[in-house]
């Protein structure tokens, strides 16, 4: 803890949506909460929200892009604050689009922010946490980082490569006394649907089924869970003695969860080609 005994929290993509959420259930808990992302604007404002409400936050522009960037962040805040408790790797971006209507280019940028974005952070903050022998890193994946999703595919690998490299880290830093933790949620009130990104090489062949896919999330979001739904998960993931590998958020991605353990694969299979209105 800080001098003032407050935890110290670095939430990325804090500027709106899951993180700022996040970001507020932190601070209403006592931590300080450092919120970073690319519009400062944005920050401020969510900064302004929860020191107007008693709590205690700052704001450091980051591009999760760029590995200088991140290193300085993290150093500015154990400058500052003597130590980091826990890091939410929450920025992200998504992707509607088949498979073959990406360039590598584009594939390789989704990465560079879904996954890469989180190695960067993760690794600017481990040494601190290794020398305070305590820490936790909570990376906000996805449902879809358990299931396949149509039209979305290379998203559902970032978050599916996401998983895997959480899980492994975890082992790797628990003598450390560190742990790294996934948040889970499904469709969220956020902007997240209507920042998708489109692919850049658009195929006439996939534009029917792209519709509905559209259409079916669109359909999804209108019963969306709020960002406060995963930003309880978001404490509760940061707080627990003894955390699980996986919270996941909301009524939706409990089920989904558990489908995916339990229902025969090709039962599985059938219910989601019909959600994402796909042929049988």
């Amino acid at each position: 803890m800080t001098k003032n005994g407050k935890r110290v929290a670095w939430v990325t993509g804090g500027g709106s949506g899951i993180g700022e959420a996040g970001a507020e259930a932190l601070a209403a808990d006592g931590w300080t909460v450092v919120v970073s992302g690319r519009r400062q604007s944005a920050l401020d404002t969510v900064v302004a929200k929860i020191t107007g409400a008693g709590g205690a936050a700052e704001a450091i522009a980051l591009d999760v892009s760029n590995a200088d960037e991140a290193q300085k962040a993290a150093d500015q805040i154990v400058a500052k604050h003597g130590r980091i408790d826990l890091l939410v790797n929450n920025a992200g971006v998504g992707l509607l689009a088949a498979a073959e209507e990406s360039s590598l280019e584009q594939a390789m940028s989704l990465f560079d922010i879904n996954l890469f974005g989180v190695i960067r952070t993760t690794k600017a903050v481990l040494p601190a946490m290794r020398r305070q022998r305590a820490g936790r890193i909570v990376n906000i994946s996805s449902v879809m980082g358990l299931i396949p999703a149509p039209y979305m595919a290379l998203y559902a690998a970032s978050k599916h490569a996401l998983e895997g490299y959480s899980e492994s880290l975890d082992h790797e830093v628990r003598d450390a006394g560190v742990r790294v933790v996934l948040v889970e949620p499904a469709y969220t009130q956020t902007s997240f649907e209507s920042n998708l990104v489109q692919g850049d090489q658009q195929l006439d062949q996939f534009k029917s089924a792209r519709s509905n896919a559209e259409a079916a999330m669109r359909d999804a979001m209108k019963k969306a869970d709020s960002p406060e739904v995963v930003a309880r998960a978001v404490l509760n993931a940061a707080t627990a003695a003894n955390p699980s590998t996986r919270y996941t958020a909301g009524g939706l991605a409990r089920q989904v969860s558990l489908l995916r353990r339990f229902v025969p694969r090709s039962a599985f299979d059938k219910s989601l080609r019909k959600l994402s209105r796909l042929p049988a």
